[in-house]
């Protein structure tokens, strides 16, 4: 202390100093060991592609990779169960086998046999819609490059008004709606990766099963021209 005094260092400022050196000592002690955590912390195991993959797969390299065998019921037309919608009016899927019934073509549609409206109900199909046998489409024609829709000039398809739409209702159905299997699909017996928790709500009671589409309900404002 003696010495200390000589050297003109008084007692508080030999604490002082003490405390700062220590304080430095600590700091660096635990600056190091921080740098310890952060090296350990970046040290993670590295997740490969495989495991990013549902079908544990290299994303990379699909050449090994076999596509799960998919099989499709074999239920006869008429006994089996029917697939709830979708949505409301969705396009019903369809519950039974196909075989034999594909390709449909506009000269051989099988599908009408049992689905057309006079004799679903008889045969415990799903009647086709009224939908299905109306023409929404007008008469299209270009001449001298004007755009005529039911032989009134348009000056391109976004002008076109209501005025000039007609909708033509048919006995028979409408050729548009020939090929049942571009929006009606069987389903694949397959198990989903991820499963789906989507649950629709209906606008109508039966709106699992029975299309909501009639004349009261979307045409009622609208004239139409009998074919």
């Amino acid at each position: 202390m003696k010495l200390l005094e000589k050297l003109g260092i008084t007692t508080a400022m030999a604490v002082s100093a003490f405390v700062v050196l220590t304080g430095c000592s600590n700091n660096a002690a635990a600056s190091d060991k921080g740098d310890v955590q952060a090296k350990t912390e970046v040290v993670k195991p590295v997740i490969s592609d495989r495991q990013l993959s549902y079908r544990n797969q290299d994303l990379e390299d699909e050449s090994t990779v076999i596509p799960p065998k998919v099989t499709y019921t074999d239920a006869a037309p008429g006994t089996s169960k029917r697939i709830p919608r979708a949505y409301q009016d969705a396009p019903p899927m369809i519950p039974h086998s196909v075989e034999g019934l594909l390709p449909i073509t506009k000269d051989n549609n099988q599908c009408l046999g049992c689905h057309m409206p006079d004799v679903a109900s008889s045969m415990g199909a799903t009647p086709i819609p009224p939908s299905h046998f109306t023409n929404f489409r007008p008469k299209t024609e270009v001449k001298g490059g004007i755009i005529f829709k039911n032989g009134k000039p348009i000056a391109n398809t976004s002008d076109e008004k209501l005025g000039n739409v007609s909708i033509k209702k048919q006995q028979h159905l409408y050729q548009g709606r020939f090929n049942c299997s571009q929006c009606h699909a069987p389903q694949a017996n397959v198990k989903p990766l991820v499963g789906s928790t989507f649950k629709p709500e209906y606008t109508k009671k039966d709106g699992a099963f029975k299309s909501s589409w009639n004349d009261d309900a979307f045409m009622k404002d609208i004239d139409t021209t009998k074919n």
